[in-house]
């Protein structure tokens, strides 16, 4: 990282960043060509959930390439200034890379489901197996993480 003054290099803190976004964006490569996905996100400290429809380009791509990145951020605003040039922003951000995987497993993806329900309500909903059935559940094993912010 080039600005180290910027760096978040404890755990907990990079952890309560990712737990206080709304999105995570992942990126995938379809051939040559960068693709983005902001979707809705489970995390359990090692790993990222993810549901989707069980077809679609970014399934497609999955498939041939499981390779991704991952950016989460929180807590962004724009810090203005006289000068256009002396605007700024306050931000905290996770970023990182790992392997996604398709969940088949009964029991893994139900538990998923809860983690990336608990990511937005602390209501518990059990999910039926036909609701399971009818969704594409992702993991993504974390490789490398980093962490940035500014402004704080």
């Amino acid at each position: 990282m080039r600005r180290r003054d910027k760096e978040v290099t404890d755990k907990a803190a990079m952890e309560s960043i990712i737990r206080a976004s709304l999105v995570c964006r992942i990126a995938l490569c379809d051939g040559d060509r960068p693709y983005v996905v902001p979707m809705c996100f489970g995390y359990d400290g090692r790993s990222i959930y993810l549901h989707s429809a069980g077809e679609g380009r970014k399934i497609d791509i999955l498939k041939r390439n499981p390779g991704v990145c991952f950016e989460f951020e929180s807590d962004c605003e724009v810090r203005h200034a006289d000068k256009p040039c002396s605007f700024s922003m306050r931000y905290r951000s996770v970023m990182g890379s790992g392997k996604a995987c398709f969940l088949d497993d009964a029991e893994e993806r139900q538990q998923a489901m809860q983690l990336i329900i608990g990511q937005y309500t602390d209501k518990t909903f059990i999910m039926r197996d036909n609701q399971l059935n009818c969704i594409t559940i992702i993991r993504i094993d974390i490789d490398e993480i980093t962490g940035k912010q500014s402004g704080y």
